[in-house]
């Protein structure tokens, strides 16, 4: 029995063992399914969600996208419309590149061609300054050119190269002066040895060509003192001018031999230069107005004098002519008051009698009207 009971309690162990297994396995397996569909289901919705996601992102994307886009294309578009201008301004800058380099090709050719004129003048000026000769036609043509531009005029105010009256000279200039005074100059161009100076390498030279010069200029003070410039028959002032044409040789002169100008002007010469020519002939010019209206005023004075006598005599006559208008004032007078006022008396009788307004009277109209 025991074994029975035993033996059944072992199979209803087994059974409730099989159950429990059944139940446990069916319900894990149950549990396996609805996990399944679980997890399908959720997987479901994790597509979905996912899904929504995605397109969410991907139309966030989109509008980003278009939003880079149109600012990109803005960008371009403003770097087409740059390029387009610098494009412009390029060829804005080569047009005008080959308009200078055009105008500065003309501006060296010109600048060439006034270059080689440069060279032939120069090359003409150091050959006409090498002839003594052509020199002093220089100078003569400077100082022509300085008395125009001062308003004086040849013929009128100075003479050219006229040979004097009283002798065989002939000065390059001769000034009239009032009071038929007369101002001789010449030209004189004392320029080798101040060329040489010029171009001296040593001291030693220097020093050489510096007296050199100096006697030079000291020559040509004592040739034209030889010339009768000053000469009383001739009316010429007590001086005479010498002329250097070249302003730098004046000035050396004034600084390098300081004492030469006075030695001139004791030796009664005034040496001047185009600078100083102007303000000696300012001063000869004023003279020359100076006396003509000296000339003028006594002109004046005597039309003056003239214009009294004539004065006095008008006067005079015409007191005269008062005193008969006064008498022929005083006889119309006493015509108007007596002749006058009996011929109005008898016509307005008259004009009475005639209108039956008074009778007529036995006498007749007075004879004597005076």
């Amino acid at each position: 029995m025991n074994a029975a009971v035993l033996l059944l309690a072992v199979v209803a162990g087994a059974a409730i063992s099989g159950i429990v297994f059944y139940l446990m396995f069916f319900s894990a397996r149950k549990n396996e399914d609805a996990s399944r569909l679980q997890a399908r289901e959720d997987f479901r919705q994790l597509l979905e969600l996912a899904e929504q996601k995605f397109e969410t992102e991907r139309v966030r994307q989109r509008s980003e996208l278009d939003e880079k886009k149109a600012s990109v294309e803005n960008v371009v578009a403003n770097l087409a419309e740059r390029l387009k201008s610098y494009e412009e301004m390029i060829h804005q800058f080569e047009a005008d590149r080959s308009v200078k380099y055009g105008s500065l090709e003309k501006g060296l050719k010109d600048a060439s061609e006034q270059t080689a004129k440069l060279a032939t003048t120069t090359e003409g000026l150091r050959c006409l300054l090498d002839n003594s000769r052509a020199r002093g036609q220089w100078g003569e043509r400077m100082a022509d050119d300085i008395l125009r531009a001062s308003g004086l005029q040849e013929g009128v105010q100075y003479l050219k190269n006229r040979v004097q009256d009283t002798a065989a000279t002939r000065p390059d200039f001769t000034f009239l002066l009032p009071d038929r005074k007369k101002l001789n100059m010449d030209v004189k161009f004392p320029l080798d040895n101040w060329l040489r100076l010029s171009h001296a390498a040593t001291d030693e030279e220097r020093s050489r060509f510096k007296k050199d010069f100096e006697r030079d200029v000291k020559g040509r003070i004592k040739e034209i003192q030889k010339r009768d410039y000053i000469s009383p028959e001739e009316g010429t002032l007590d001086y005479v001018m010498l002329f250097i044409p070249n302003e730098q040789v004046y000035s050396y002169i004034q600084e390098a031999f300081p004492g030469l100008v006075d030695e001139a002007l004791s030796q009664k010469v005034v040496l001047c230069s185009p600078f100083t020519l102007y303000a000696v002939l300012g001063v000869v010019r004023q003279a020359f107005d100076h006396f003509h209206f000296t000339q003028a005023t006594q002109e004046v004075l005597k039309l003056i004098t003239q214009f009294a006598a004539t004065y006095d005599t008008f006067k005079e006559r015409f007191l005269k002519l008062g005193e008969q208008v006064g008498k022929l004032r005083e006889i119309y007078d006493d015509i108007e008051q007596k002749s006058f006022k009996r011929l109005d008396a008898s016509v307005s009788k008259i004009e009475r009698v005639r209108k039956g307004e008074e009778k007529p009277e036995a006498a007749s109209l007075p004879v004597d009207l005076g």
